[in-house]
């Protein structure tokens, strides 16, 4: 027999009522899934998201182990940059590395377009594989934002920092948002990729724009931001806004033609609420308490969630991904909690 679709998920990014709080987990996609484990001995991410079958695998593991009201894509932010002609590399223990970073405008201006049936056509499959093979819970597809991925291409790799990224901005002004224009593009035509091929919703990930004050932000992302979202707004699909450190930029981004304000575990949810986040909220248990013993999750999964359910519209997640450190029990024993506890105070 032919499971019920669960759409608590999108029901919550509304801001609907729901029977209980939803939850799905960032990077919940392998990393500490045994049998993700044993596949990455074997290929590389890149290998994996190369291959439809497998990535659908990948993919719907923690939706069947953990029981999570929504899966998300198995695959990277850098997945669409070779496209456009930026050579990256998925390093064991670093991250992304560029062999080529960007210098100056005339690099900007090398840049190529993506056309994403000729380019990704393996993330296309997988979408739609996943989409054929039913998929009990909506599929989340997502992508990186202008500054995170801009940060990778003119660093050439992770930054604590982000000392050229800002160095380039504001020196280069004219290269910063030509490369913003290209890297818009790139985003508003790969994301509706997704969509058309049967995403249910979208993820879009300024992991590390929390590096600019308030001000920067609205001079050098917000505009782009503005006509990337406005754009894939057309599409009526969900549209979730989240980075890392970034709590001072929570009113901008309710500012965004978005439908959910992600939080990491700095800026706890009544707080935000009372700032003047109007929009959905996700969030917010910081991922290292996955490691600490129940009860001490229990406990601040409590509080969360008490916040989360003062208004309708509330998603849990985590801060940030899950750690590979992370035993998949806590994961699976944290889901069925936050619907038990959840439905009970409904």
């Amino acid at each position: 027999m032919e499971r019920k679709f669960n759409d608590t998920f999108l029901k919550a990014t509304r801001g609907e009522k729901t029977d209980h709080v939803p939850v799905w987990y960032m990077r919940q996609a392998g990393r500490s899934q045994p049998e993700y484990r044993e596949i990455k001995e074997k290929y590389s991410l890149f290998e994996i998201t190369h291959q439809p079958e497998l990535c659908a695998y990948v993919t719907r593991l923690p939706v069947e182990n953990y029981g999570v009201d929504a899966a998300i894509l198995y695959k990277d932010i850098m997945t669409p940059l070779p496209a456009i002609g930026v050579d990256v590399e998925i390093k064991s223990g670093i991250g992304p590395v560029i062999d080529n970073p960007i210098t100056s405008l005339a690099d900007v201006e090398k840049l190529g377009e993506i056309h994403p049936e000729e380019d990704v056509p393996y993330v296309l499959e997988t979408i739609k594989m996943l989409t054929r093979e039913h998929l009990n819970v909506p599929l989340i597809g997502f992508t990186g934002a202008p500054f995170t991925l801009a940060s990778y291409m003119i660093e050439g790799g992770p930054s604590k920092n982000y000392t050229k990224t800002k160095a380039f901005m504001y020196s280069e002004p004219k290269a910063w948002f030509a490369l913003m224009d290209k890297l818009a593009e790139m985003t508003i035509t790969y994301v509706k990729s997704q969509i058309n091929a049967g995403a249910k919703a979208i993820q879009v990930f300024d992991s590390w724009v929390g590096a600019l004050n308030v001000e920067d932000y609205r001079t050098f992302i917000k505009p782009t931001m503005t006509r990337i979202l406005s754009s894939l707004k057309e599409e009526n699909v969900p549209l979730i806004m989240f980075g890392v450190g970034a709590s001072h930029l929570a009113l901008e981004w309710n500012d965004l033609p978005v439908d959910v304000v992600g939080l990491d575990w700095r800026l706890p949810i009544r707080e935000a609420r009372n700032l003047g986040v109007t929009k959905s909220i996700q969030g917010n248990l910081d991922p290292a308490l996955l490691v600490a013993p129940w009860e001490v999750i229990e406990e601040k999964a409590k509080a969360i969630l008490d916040q989360g359910m003062e208004k309708d519209g509330y998603i849990f997640n985590l801060g940030h991904g899950v750690f590979p450190q992370v035993n998949p029990d806590t994961l699976k024993k944290l889901t069925a909690f936050i619907h038990e506890y959840s439905a009970a105070k409904k």
